[in-house]
């Protein structure tokens, strides 16, 4: 019987790319995998038929001659190689595609069951005034550190872990299935390929034990709501000597009382009284270093005005540069007069004209032509 062509078993064009290839076969593999079809023979006949075709296919240099030569590429010493080698190129197949799915829960270890440690978050409050100048500052994380008791070996001090008698010390136990062979993590050591016979009392064996580390940090200027600072190796320790995460110090700058932020510019809301802003006249405004600037107020000033002080906002992260700072000016109604104070506003308010109050004067005439425009 011949056999079919590979890309039509897998179902893809002689185009396919490397995914394409790959996700086919994952598709095929677990729909006519041997577990899930115990009783039919022909699915057992199609998943080795997938797999022979996928496990030519993947390789570029395999792939090439079969493109050129067809199955005779891997007739003669080649396809007794192929075969031969069969079973542990599945091994790799099925590690690469299914993890812990086929017991691959072992990878990310490193020698000798030698894990990461875990990343860990620290929430940090700052205020604007700390995000302006920058700030130090010292912090107390709760994480697991290496056992001084041990020094992380996870063993009781005076002796030696000794080899898994289940693996080997391989850390990884091999099974064979039928035409295929499968790793799977030794139960026994936990992938380690070592046990511990007499684990430390302090840490029980983990190598690690949790404490309050103290840290001091440096927050630089110009730092913005939600800047995530990475402390490399400064995490949680890793598992069995592991070598350790990193610390993310994530920053949050608290609301200020009378500045709002926006990027490195600045804005902040000053009222000014209603003479000022008829007459003009000079103000002075904070700026978020501690010191005072003087703005001129032109005579007509509106609510809603802008002045710029420029070089007087934020201060730009790692460079030199600075943002600005904007005074939106809010013209205040007087409020609570006395009767003079009323008879005076009376008096100003009968000699007013349109050349006084020209938006309110151009707002109502247009207002009127509306209304008169419906009636007519």
């Amino acid at each position: 019987m011949s056999k079919r062509d590979y890309y039509e078993v897998l179902g893809c064009a002689r185009t396919a790319s490397e995914g394409e290839l790959k996700s086919a076969f994952r598709k095929l593999a677990m729909k006519y995998h041997p577990d899930r079809n115990r009783d039919d023979a022909d699915a057992e006949h199609k998943f080795k038929e997938v797999n022979e075709a996928y496990e030519a296919l993947r390789d570029p240099q395999k792939r090439a001659a079969y493109d050129q030569f067809g199955h005779a590429a891997f007739d003669g010493a080649g396809g007794q190689g192929f075969g031969q080698d069969f079973a542990s190129s599945m091994s790799s197949i099925f590690d690469d595609l299914f993890g812990d799915f086929m017991g691959g829960g072992g990878r990310g270890r490193g020698r000798g069951g030698r894990q990461r440690g875990a990343d860990l978050r620290y929430n940090m409050d700052i205020t604007l005034e700390d995000a302006f100048s920058g700030k130090a500052a010292e912090i107390h994380i709760p994480t697991s550190v290496a056992c001084e008791t041990c020094s992380g070996s996870g063993a009781k001090p005076g002796t030696t872990p000794v080899t898994c008698g289940t693996c080997g010390g391989a850390g990884r136990i091999r099974a064979s299935q039928g035409f295929f062979a499968i790793e799977r993590t030794c139960a026994s050591c936990q992938g380690r390929g070592e046990v511990i016979e007499d684990p430390c009392v302090d840490c029980n064996g983990a190598g690690r034990v949790t404490k309050e580390r103290h840290l001091s940090i440096t927050i630089p200027p110009g730092v913005e709501d939600g800047t995530r600072i990475r402390l490399a190796g400064e995490g949680e320790t890793g598992l069995h000597a592991g070598p350790p995460g990193d610390l993310y110090i994530f920053l949050s700058v608290k609301p200020h009382e009378i500045f709002q932020r926006d990027g490195a510019d600045l804005f902040c809301r000053v009222p000014i009284s209603f003479t000022t802003a008829a007459l003009g006249g000079d103000i002075e405004v904070p700026t978020l270093e501690g010191g005072r600037s003087k703005v001129k107020v032109p005579a007509g000033t509106q609510t809603g005005k802008q002045f710029r002080l420029r070089s007087k906002g934020m201060p730009v992260l790692r460079s030199q540069q600075f943002g600005d700072l904007y005074i939106q000016a809010t013209v205040e109604t007087p409020v609570n007069l006395n009767r003079r104070q009323r008879e005076l506003l009376e008096e100003f308010e009968a000699v007013s004209s349109e050349k006084t109050h020209p938006e309110s004067h151009g707002f109502f005439a247009k207002v009127k032509e509306f209304w008169e425009d419906l009636s007519g």
